[in-house]
């Protein structure tokens, strides 16, 4: 078997799946995408393997781990678009950026929450709060 035929398919896969990531809006068209270039990388290592006659198929051997992580990263990846989807009506990536979630007036920020942390811990250790803390609150 010559090597050039599954090395251009594979490269062939990689760029479409490349062009995917690249150039797509949806998320799901992006997990496709990325699924591709797995399915690429998958190609060529089993090619590999073949042509250098390898006895113990490690080509094979990581291919079968590659195809479970991609299935791990699949479902988990459309379990997270999905939920998106249902908070903000689209899983359009460049809407998603735009409609990143900013603090409310309800939402304390970082600053009073570990001040309030620090005096809560003085206070239950018993300690005097300084004079420097009482001037700043």
């Amino acid at each position: 078997m010559h090597l050039a035929y599954p090395a251009v398919l594979a490269v062939l896969l990689f760029c479409t799946g490349l062009y995917g990531v690249l150039a797509r809006r949806n998320a799901i068209l992006v997990l496709m995408s990325v699924e591709l270039m797995l399915n690429a990388v998958n190609l060529n290592l089993v090619a590999f393997d073949v042509w250098l006659r390898d006895t113990l198929h490690a080509g094979q051997a990581l291919t079968l781990f590659t195809i479970a992580i991609a299935a791990a990263e699949i479902g988990i990846g459309l379990a997270i678009v999905l939920m998106v989807y249902r908070n903000r009506g689209t899983s359009d990536i460049d809407k998603l950026r735009d409609n990143a979630e900013t603090p409310g007036p309800d939402d304390a920020p970082d600053d009073a929450l570990d001040e309030a942390a620090s005096e809560a811990a003085s206070d239950a250790a018993g300690e005097v709060p300084d004079e420097k803390a009482e001037a700043t609150a």
